[in-house]
């Protein structure tokens, strides 16, 4: 079987010349790149950068570079609702390589070494996540757990928004960006943990990828299209327009101004966006108790996926399941929030105003 040597063999991993620090929470990490992608990722991190000092992970980033011989890659199973060939696997005797189907990036993950390599100059973002996917792995062995939300706070009160994949949490979230007292925390994966003085969120250091819809209807997003863009999107029939997948990266200070980023925050109240475009139900906000609801909790909950390997060396499995008693034993404690009926991200934004007053 193939060793995580017989990998490392193969790659050159001696011509990084810049080391990058980051930062999140009590979590730091280090990355070894060139000069070009070092560039790249300090503007993304740029919330995030942080000085020399120990960490509990170093990743190596390789432009260009590739395996010697192709494994026999095995599909990693889509979440149930979506379709297509994403992530393939191959396990490795100490080890685990993930290759991204779509762009041909590979990923080595073990404990002796964390490498991204391929086109990696062309497909940041798939270079940013395999980063922070360092920072949800180390959380995760010591205890948290993922929820598939956005949040934000106040610094004493924490608000994180969950819904099914383009249930509009990203557009809720940035609403709530609008009031001057809140700070961004994350955008699509929260870090939760139950501690004495109350749950504690954590979020990754990645700026969010909005879909068109949600620039064109939130004036303070406009200046991320051209005219002509935004002319063209809003004469799109609206079910297009929400359905459009076209991702453009925000940067939280460019948009919002400095200090608007907090990674850490006291999770106070999470809201689950179940609501329907085809509804006429007035929007609202009903408490629920999230033992009691299942479908809810299904929401919240997020697969580490194929890069999790647990403290005792063992990877995650596609077919694994989630523990919801594990999600329920950290959140008990939150007031929950269900949005039903139509879809008014003002109502929204006015519960968020009375929320962070």
């Amino acid at each position: 079987m193939i060793r995580v040597a017989d990998v490392l063999a193969g790659l050159d991993r001696f011509g990084l010349a810049e080391t990058i620090y980051l930062e999140t929470g009590e979590v730091r990490v280090a990355v070894r790149c060139d000069g070009p992608m070092a560039e790249e990722l300090r503007r993304h991190f740029a919330d995030a950068l942080a000085g020399e000092g120990p960490v509990a992970a170093t990743v190596d980033v390789l432009e260009g570079q590739t395996l010697d011989a192709e494994p026999d890659w095995v599909d990693w199973a889509r979440e149930p609702g979506k379709s297509g060939r994403k992530d393939a696997y191959y396990d490795l005797e100490d080890g685990r390589l993930v290759r991204k189907i779509r762009t041909g990036m590979t990923f080595l993950q073990s404990p002796q070494a964390l490498v991204a390599f391929g086109p990696c100059l062309a497909h940041p973002n798939q270079v940013i996540n395999f980063i922070n996917t360092q920072i949800l792995n180390i959380c995760k062995r010591d205890g948290w757990e993922i929820c598939h939300a956005a949040a934000v706070t106040d610094g004493v009160t924490g608000l994180a928004i969950a819904g099914l994949s383009g249930g509009g949490k990203s557009t809720a979230i940035l609403r709530m960006m609008d009031l001057d007292t809140t700070r961004f925390v994350t955008n699509d994966r929260l870090m939760v943990r139950a501690t004495a003085n109350g749950i504690v969120g954590l979020g990754i250091p990645k700026n969010p990828r909005i879909n068109p819809g949600t620039i064109l209807h939130n004036p303070r997003l406009a200046p991320m299209l051209t005219e002509a863009r935004r002319q063209e999107l809003a004469a799109m029939p609206p079910d297009d327009l929400w359905q459009l997948e076209e991702k453009h990266d925000l940067f939280i200070g460019d948009i919002y101004g400095p200090d608007r980023v907090q990674f850490t925050m006291p999770l106070t109240e999470f809201w689950v966006l179940n609501w329907s475009r085809d509804s006429a139900a007035p929007t609202q906000l009903r408490d629920a108790v999230l033992a009691e609801r299942p479908d809810l909790l299904g929401a919240i909950m997020k697969s580490a996926g194929p890069f999790y390997q647990d403290a005792d060396g063992i990877f995650l499995r596609d077919h694994d399941p989630l523990e919801p008693e594990a999600y329920l034993a950290q959140l008990q404690t939150v007031r929950l929030r269900e949005v039903t009926g139509a879809i008014d991200f003002d109502v929204l934004a006015r519960a968020g105003e009375y929320l962070f007053a």
